[in-house]
Protein backbone atom coordinates (compact mmCIF):
# COMPACT_ATOMS: atom_id res chain seq x y z
CA UNK A 1 0.00 0.00 0.00
CA UNK A 2 1.50 3.85 -0.90
CA UNK A 3 2.03 6.01 1.69
CA UNK A 4 -0.14 9.07 1.50
CA UNK A 5 1.93 12.30 1.15
CA UNK A 6 2.15 14.45 3.74
CA UNK A 7 2.41 18.06 4.36
CA UNK A 8 4.35 19.88 7.23
CA UNK A 9 6.30 23.10 7.79
CA UNK A 10 9.80 23.16 8.70
CA UNK A 11 11.02 25.47 10.72
CA UNK A 12 15.01 26.92 10.89
CA UNK A 13 16.56 29.45 12.58
CA UNK A 14 20.53 28.89 12.38
CA UNK A 15 23.81 29.91 14.12
CA UNK A 16 23.84 33.07 11.33
CA UNK A 17 20.75 34.54 13.29
CA UNK A 18 19.51 36.22 10.21
CA UNK A 19 16.11 35.31 10.58
CA UNK A 20 13.48 32.31 10.46
CA UNK A 21 13.17 30.09 7.17
CA UNK A 22 9.76 28.54 7.17
CA UNK A 23 9.53 25.73 3.95
CA UNK A 24 6.40 23.77 2.92
CA UNK A 25 7.13 20.77 2.64
CA UNK A 26 5.20 17.44 0.60
CA UNK A 27 6.81 14.24 1.69
CA UNK A 28 6.35 11.28 0.00
CA UNK A 29 7.84 9.37 2.31
CA UNK A 30 11.69 9.16 3.74
CA UNK A 31 13.45 9.56 0.55
CA UNK A 32 11.65 12.72 -1.53
CA UNK A 33 10.45 16.07 -0.30
CA UNK A 34 9.24 18.38 -2.40
CA UNK A 35 9.57 22.22 -1.41
CA UNK A 36 6.16 23.69 -2.00
CA UNK A 37 6.82 26.88 -0.80
CA UNK A 38 9.82 29.19 1.09
CA UNK A 39 9.50 32.22 3.08
CA UNK A 40 12.32 33.69 5.00
CA UNK A 41 11.41 36.16 7.60
CA UNK A 42 14.72 38.32 8.71
CA UNK A 43 15.07 39.32 12.24
CA UNK A 44 15.49 43.11 12.77
CA UNK A 45 18.99 44.42 13.49
CA UNK A 46 17.62 44.86 17.37
CA UNK A 47 16.36 41.40 17.70
CA UNK A 48 19.50 40.00 16.43
CA UNK A 49 21.66 42.00 18.65
CA UNK A 50 19.26 41.61 21.48
CA UNK A 51 19.94 37.31 20.55
CA UNK A 52 23.85 38.14 20.52
CA UNK A 53 23.63 39.74 23.91
CA UNK A 54 21.26 36.75 25.69
CA UNK A 55 23.68 34.23 24.69
CA UNK A 56 26.21 35.86 26.45
CA UNK A 57 24.39 37.81 29.48
CA UNK A 58 20.90 36.86 29.84
CA UNK A 59 19.44 36.85 32.41
CA UNK A 60 16.74 34.77 33.68
CA UNK A 61 13.73 36.90 32.69
CA UNK A 62 15.12 37.96 29.64
CA UNK A 63 15.74 34.46 28.24
CA UNK A 64 12.75 33.08 29.39
CA UNK A 65 11.09 36.66 27.42
CA UNK A 66 13.24 35.02 24.69
CA UNK A 67 11.92 31.65 24.45
CA UNK A 68 8.49 33.01 23.95
CA UNK A 69 9.77 35.92 21.20
CA UNK A 70 10.98 33.10 19.19
CA UNK A 71 8.07 31.17 19.46
CA UNK A 72 6.08 34.09 18.18
CA UNK A 73 8.58 34.43 15.30
CA UNK A 74 8.01 30.76 14.86
CA UNK A 75 4.45 31.16 14.05
CA UNK A 76 4.68 34.41 11.89
CA UNK A 77 7.29 32.67 9.92
CA UNK A 78 5.08 29.51 9.19
CA UNK A 79 1.72 32.09 8.24
CA UNK A 80 4.15 33.75 5.78
CA UNK A 81 4.57 30.47 3.96
CA UNK A 82 1.23 29.07 4.31
CA UNK A 83 0.15 32.68 2.61
CA UNK A 84 2.82 32.14 -0.03
CA UNK A 85 1.69 28.99 -1.00
CA UNK A 86 -2.42 29.56 -0.62
CA UNK A 87 -2.66 26.41 1.85
CA UNK A 88 -4.61 26.23 5.05
CA UNK A 89 -3.20 25.34 8.62
CA UNK A 90 -5.80 22.84 8.82
CA UNK A 91 -3.99 20.97 5.58
CA UNK A 92 -1.03 20.33 7.62
CA UNK A 93 -0.14 16.67 9.00
CA UNK A 94 2.61 19.05 11.48
CA UNK A 95 5.14 21.89 11.86
CA UNK A 96 8.99 21.08 12.97
CA UNK A 97 10.51 23.44 14.84
CA UNK A 98 14.09 23.90 15.71
CA UNK A 99 13.87 26.74 17.62
CA UNK A 100 17.04 28.72 18.17
CA UNK A 101 20.08 27.68 20.06
CA UNK A 102 21.75 29.77 22.13
CA UNK A 103 24.08 27.47 23.94
CA UNK A 104 25.85 24.44 22.34
CA UNK A 105 28.68 22.87 24.82
CA UNK A 106 29.12 19.20 24.24
CA UNK A 107 28.89 16.83 25.61
CA UNK A 108 27.18 19.07 28.46
CA UNK A 109 24.59 20.58 26.77
CA UNK A 110 22.90 21.94 23.87
CA UNK A 111 19.86 24.73 24.37
CA UNK A 112 17.38 25.82 22.15
CA UNK A 113 14.98 28.26 22.70
CA UNK A 114 11.34 28.68 21.14
CA UNK A 115 7.70 27.73 22.28
CA UNK A 116 6.33 24.83 20.51
CA UNK A 117 3.00 25.65 22.70
CA UNK A 118 2.48 28.38 20.88
CA UNK A 119 2.40 27.00 16.97
CA UNK A 120 0.40 24.09 18.22
CA UNK A 121 -2.21 26.72 19.77
CA UNK A 122 -1.97 28.88 16.70
CA UNK A 123 -2.46 26.34 13.82
CA UNK A 124 -4.02 23.28 15.80
CA UNK A 125 -1.37 20.95 14.78
CA UNK A 126 1.09 19.17 16.30
CA UNK A 127 4.29 20.51 16.94
CA UNK A 128 8.04 18.70 17.05
CA UNK A 129 10.52 20.59 18.42
CA UNK A 130 13.59 20.25 20.59
CA UNK A 131 15.55 17.45 18.37
CA UNK A 132 19.06 17.88 19.39
CA UNK A 133 19.15 16.71 23.46
CA UNK A 134 18.26 12.72 22.51
CA UNK A 135 21.64 12.84 20.68
CA UNK A 136 23.29 14.27 23.62
CA UNK A 137 21.89 12.26 26.12
CA UNK A 138 23.13 9.28 23.92
CA UNK A 139 26.54 10.72 24.00
CA UNK A 140 26.56 12.58 20.65
CA UNK A 141 27.15 15.89 20.23
CA UNK A 142 23.80 16.68 19.25
CA UNK A 143 25.04 18.01 16.25
CA UNK A 144 24.87 18.05 13.29
CA UNK A 145 21.33 16.74 12.47
CA UNK A 146 20.95 18.05 8.87
CA UNK A 147 23.24 15.35 7.50
CA UNK A 148 20.21 12.78 7.92
CA UNK A 149 18.27 14.09 5.09
CA UNK A 150 21.35 14.79 3.08
CA UNK A 151 21.69 11.27 3.08
CA UNK A 152 17.79 10.10 2.99
CA UNK A 153 17.51 13.12 -0.24
CA UNK A 154 20.66 14.52 -1.05
CA UNK A 155 23.21 11.72 -2.03
CA UNK A 156 23.79 10.78 -5.43
CA UNK A 157 24.87 7.72 -7.48
CA UNK A 158 29.00 8.17 -6.33
CA UNK A 159 30.33 10.05 -3.29
CA UNK A 160 29.99 13.60 -2.84
CA UNK A 161 30.19 16.36 0.05
CA UNK A 162 26.74 18.18 0.75
CA UNK A 163 28.68 21.41 2.43
CA UNK A 164 26.61 24.10 4.53
CA UNK A 165 27.94 27.58 4.28
CA UNK A 166 25.61 28.27 7.44
CA UNK A 167 26.47 30.55 10.85
CA UNK A 168 28.66 27.35 11.61
CA UNK A 169 29.90 25.41 8.79
CA UNK A 170 29.60 21.84 8.20
CA UNK A 171 29.64 19.23 5.52
CA UNK A 172 28.31 15.81 4.94
CA UNK A 173 30.20 12.72 3.21
CA UNK A 174 27.83 10.73 1.22
CA UNK A 175 28.85 7.43 -0.43
CA UNK A 176 25.78 6.62 -2.54
CA UNK A 177 22.03 7.98 -1.98
CA UNK A 178 19.77 6.64 1.01
CA UNK A 179 22.35 4.48 2.24
CA UNK A 180 24.10 5.22 5.49
CA UNK A 181 26.48 3.12 5.29
CA UNK A 182 29.90 5.09 5.44
CA UNK A 183 28.32 8.32 5.45
CA UNK A 184 29.53 10.81 8.26
CA UNK A 185 29.46 14.65 8.98
CA UNK A 186 31.24 17.05 11.35
CA UNK A 187 31.22 20.95 11.82
CA UNK A 188 34.06 22.61 10.10
CA UNK A 189 33.89 25.00 12.17
CA UNK A 190 33.12 28.72 11.07
CA UNK A 191 30.68 29.58 8.38
CA UNK A 192 29.46 33.15 8.16
CA UNK A 193 29.02 34.00 11.79
CA UNK A 194 32.77 35.59 11.83
CA UNK A 195 32.83 37.22 8.34
CA UNK A 196 29.17 38.80 9.61
CA UNK A 197 30.12 39.56 12.70
CA UNK A 198 33.48 41.56 11.62
CA UNK A 199 31.46 43.06 8.55
CA UNK A 200 29.15 44.92 11.39
CA UNK A 201 31.70 45.97 13.61
CA UNK A 202 33.66 47.42 10.42
CA UNK A 203 30.53 48.90 9.19
CA UNK A 204 27.42 48.86 12.15
CA UNK A 205 24.67 49.91 9.43
CA UNK A 206 25.37 46.30 7.18
CA UNK A 207 23.56 43.53 8.27
CA UNK A 208 26.55 41.26 6.92
CA UNK A 209 28.54 41.96 3.91
CA UNK A 210 26.18 42.49 1.18
CA UNK A 211 27.58 41.32 -1.61
CA UNK A 212 31.23 40.84 -0.53
CA UNK A 213 32.18 44.83 -0.90
CA UNK A 214 33.93 44.67 1.76
CA UNK A 215 36.13 41.86 1.14
CA UNK A 216 37.21 42.56 -1.90
CA UNK A 217 38.18 46.31 -0.97
CA UNK A 218 40.40 43.59 1.66
CA UNK A 219 43.93 41.60 1.64
CA UNK A 220 43.72 38.91 4.07
CA UNK A 221 46.38 39.65 6.74
CA UNK A 222 48.50 36.22 6.87
CA UNK A 223 50.13 36.56 10.19
CA UNK A 224 47.08 37.12 12.23
CA UNK A 225 45.65 34.39 9.54
CA UNK A 226 48.10 31.38 10.90
CA UNK A 227 47.59 31.23 14.37
CA UNK A 228 43.98 31.50 14.18
CA UNK A 229 43.87 28.41 11.75
CA UNK A 230 46.00 26.36 14.90
CA UNK A 231 42.95 26.78 16.71
CA UNK A 232 42.43 23.24 18.28
CA UNK A 233 38.88 22.71 17.31
CA UNK A 234 40.59 22.50 13.71
CA UNK A 235 42.62 19.78 14.45
CA UNK A 236 40.20 17.51 16.63
CA UNK A 237 39.20 14.33 15.05
CA UNK A 238 35.35 14.23 13.89
CA UNK A 239 32.77 13.79 14.98
CA UNK A 240 32.88 17.50 16.30
CA UNK A 241 30.81 20.72 16.17
CA UNK A 242 30.95 24.05 17.65
CA UNK A 243 29.22 27.07 17.55
CA UNK A 244 29.26 30.91 18.38
CA UNK A 245 30.75 29.79 22.12
CA UNK A 246 33.49 29.70 20.72
CA UNK A 247 33.35 31.32 16.77
CA UNK A 248 31.30 33.92 17.66
CA UNK A 249 30.76 37.86 18.75
CA UNK A 250 34.19 37.38 20.78
CA UNK A 251 36.25 35.80 18.53
CA UNK A 252 34.96 38.23 15.78
CA UNK A 253 35.87 41.23 18.24
CA UNK A 254 39.37 40.04 18.72
CA UNK A 255 39.89 39.82 14.78
CA UNK A 256 38.48 43.21 14.42
CA UNK A 257 40.98 44.29 16.94
CA UNK A 258 43.82 42.80 15.44
CA UNK A 259 43.02 43.50 11.67
CA UNK A 260 40.69 46.53 11.48
CA UNK A 261 38.75 47.58 8.34
CA UNK A 262 38.15 44.92 5.46
CA UNK A 263 40.94 43.55 5.52
CA UNK A 264 39.49 41.94 8.59
CA UNK A 265 37.16 41.06 6.81
CA UNK A 266 39.12 39.63 4.06
CA UNK A 267 40.88 37.22 6.76
CA UNK A 268 37.76 36.09 7.95
CA UNK A 269 36.83 34.87 4.89
CA UNK A 270 40.36 33.16 4.56
CA UNK A 271 39.57 31.59 7.56
CA UNK A 272 36.14 29.86 6.75
CA UNK A 273 37.33 29.07 3.32
CA UNK A 274 40.47 26.98 4.15
CA UNK A 275 39.32 25.80 7.26
CA UNK A 276 37.28 23.77 4.99
CA UNK A 277 39.09 23.01 2.39
CA UNK A 278 42.12 21.72 4.95
CA UNK A 279 38.90 19.75 6.55
CA UNK A 280 37.58 18.07 3.33
CA UNK A 281 41.17 17.52 2.42
CA UNK A 282 41.96 15.31 5.91
CA UNK A 283 38.95 14.03 6.85
CA UNK A 284 36.95 13.18 3.58
CA UNK A 285 37.43 10.11 1.46
CA UNK A 286 37.88 10.83 -2.73
CA UNK A 287 34.44 12.70 -3.55
CA UNK A 288 34.75 14.63 -7.10
CA UNK A 289 31.54 17.15 -6.00
CA UNK A 290 31.23 19.49 -3.22
CA UNK A 291 27.92 20.63 -2.91
CA UNK A 292 27.59 23.97 -1.34
CA UNK A 293 24.39 25.61 0.34
CA UNK A 294 23.55 28.38 3.22
CA UNK A 295 23.72 31.99 3.77
CA UNK A 296 27.72 31.76 2.73
CA UNK A 297 26.81 30.73 -1.15
CA UNK A 298 25.68 34.14 -2.04
CA UNK A 299 28.93 35.49 -0.87
CA UNK A 300 30.86 35.71 -4.19
CA UNK A 301 34.52 36.19 -2.22
CA UNK A 302 33.69 33.49 0.01
CA UNK A 303 32.73 31.04 -3.08
CA UNK A 304 35.85 32.41 -4.89
CA UNK A 305 38.26 31.07 -2.26
CA UNK A 306 36.96 28.21 -1.53
CA UNK A 307 36.84 26.95 -4.87
CA UNK A 308 40.64 27.64 -4.87
CA UNK A 309 41.76 26.04 -1.43
CA UNK A 310 39.52 23.33 -2.77
CA UNK A 311 41.79 22.81 -5.80
CA UNK A 312 41.39 21.45 -9.33
CA UNK A 313 40.50 17.90 -8.22
CA UNK A 314 37.27 18.91 -6.99
CA UNK A 315 34.07 21.07 -8.23
CA UNK A 316 32.55 23.02 -6.15
CA UNK A 317 28.40 22.80 -7.31
CA UNK A 318 25.78 24.98 -5.96
CA UNK A 319 22.82 22.75 -4.31
CA UNK A 320 20.61 24.98 -6.19
CA UNK A 321 21.25 24.08 -9.60
CA UNK A 322 20.33 20.28 -8.53
CA UNK A 323 17.61 20.75 -6.70
CA UNK A 324 15.81 23.89 -5.12
CA UNK A 325 17.00 26.77 -3.16
CA UNK A 326 19.77 26.06 -0.96
CA UNK A 327 18.21 28.59 1.34
CA UNK A 328 15.63 26.77 2.24
CA UNK A 329 17.56 23.10 2.19
CA UNK A 330 17.57 22.97 6.75
CA UNK A 331 14.33 24.04 6.90
CA UNK A 332 13.50 21.25 4.52
CA UNK A 333 16.31 19.03 6.41
CA UNK A 334 14.04 19.77 9.69
CA UNK A 335 10.77 18.64 7.91
CA UNK A 336 12.04 15.38 7.73
CA UNK A 337 13.24 14.70 10.78
CA UNK A 338 9.98 15.93 12.27
CA UNK A 339 8.42 13.09 9.97
CA UNK A 340 10.85 10.49 11.11
CA UNK A 341 9.57 11.36 14.68
CA UNK A 342 6.57 11.43 13.92
CA UNK A 343 6.92 7.77 12.18
CA UNK A 344 8.99 6.28 15.14
CA UNK A 345 12.68 6.56 13.35
CA UNK A 346 16.07 7.42 13.75
CA UNK A 347 16.78 11.23 12.71
CA UNK A 348 20.28 11.28 13.78
CA UNK A 349 23.35 9.56 11.87
CA UNK A 350 25.56 8.39 14.87
CA UNK A 351 28.46 8.25 12.31
CA UNK A 352 28.27 12.25 12.29
CA UNK A 353 26.98 13.03 16.13
CA UNK A 354 29.14 10.26 17.89
CA UNK A 355 26.07 9.03 19.79
CA UNK A 356 25.87 5.63 20.76
CA UNK A 357 23.08 4.61 18.12
CA UNK A 358 20.45 5.50 16.09
CA UNK A 359 17.76 7.14 17.99
CA UNK A 360 14.40 8.74 17.15
CA UNK A 361 14.31 12.53 18.55
CA UNK A 362 12.53 15.59 19.02
CA UNK A 363 9.40 15.83 21.46
CA UNK A 364 6.13 16.23 19.95
CA UNK A 365 3.51 19.15 21.75
CA UNK A 366 0.03 17.71 20.44
CA UNK A 367 -2.42 19.49 18.51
Amino acid sequence: MTERPVLAVGLMSGTSLDGMDAALVRLHGPTRAELVAFAHLPYTADYRRHLEEAMTAGTTRELALLHAAIGRWGVEAAQQVLAVAHVKATDLDFIAFHGQTIWHEPPAVTWQLGEPALLAETFGVRVVSNFRTRDLAAGGQGAPLVPMADVLLFGGDRPRVLLNLGGMANLTYVPHRAQDHGAFAFDTGPGVAVIDAVARLVDPTLPYDVDGVLAARGIPNEAVLAPLLADPFFAAEPPKSTGRERFGAGFAARLHVDVPGPDGVATAIELTARSIARAIDRWVPAAQEVIASGGGCHHPALMASLARHLGTGRELLRFDDLFFSGDAKEAVAFALLGYLTIHGQPGNLPAATGARGPRVLGVVTPA
